[in-house]
């Protein structure tokens, strides 16, 4: 199989993957706009109250699957696997193909394509990264803080009693 045909095949696969992104989008945008929309003919069967059983769920749970997950697991993860599969066949052919080397420029420029917004889709991953450790940095600051206000509420407690207990005593002593 020719490079040329492999080209060909990615292009023919991406934009495959673009058409169904387009479906995908055209039916979130129709379930949308007909989410206020009442009904022309109204069921005759009345609906069963269903009775469920409330089960505890974390708040990622309850989010489920949002269009932008939709998006970076139909355009974002393949095309920075193409442009990162590429970029290495492309450096493992030109190191045994001297035909490669003299189209060198081409796959290059193809390369730079498709680079260009894998590197923004990885640097956006990378700052959200970045912001979820910081969170939880900040969360573990200010747990941290609460431990350390805790013992000393803990230990101001401690010596209250204590001196309390000591001045008890020692009215005790002075009634004798």
């Amino acid at each position: 199989m020719d490079l040329i045909d492999i080209l060909t095949l990615l292009g023919i696969i991406m934009a495959g993957m673009s058409v169904v992104v387009a479906l995908i989008v055209f039916l979130q945008f129709t379930r949308q706009a007909l989410k206020g929309v009442k009904p022309l003919i109204k069921h005759p069967i009345p609906k069963r109250k269903i009775i469920k059983k409330e089960i505890p769920m974390s708040k990622e749970a309850k989010e489920g699957v949002t269009f932008n997950d939709i998006f970076m697991f139909m355009i974002a993860v393949p095309l920075v696997l193409l442009w990162v599969g590429f970029a290495g066949f492309v450096i493992h052919s030109g190191l045994g193909k001297p035909e490669v080397l003299e189209n060198i420029e081409a796959y290059t420029t193809l390369i730079a394509i498709l680079g260009g917004p894998a590197l923004l889709i990885i640097k956006d991953a990378l700052d959200v990264w970045k912001q979820e450790q910081a969170e939880k940095t900040a969360f573990y600051k200010v747990k941290a803080q609460a431990v350390i206000d805790y013992n000393d509420t803990v230990l101001k407690q401690a010596q209250d009693i204590e001196s309390k207990a000591q001045e008890q005593e020692h009215k005790m002593e002075s009634k004798k």
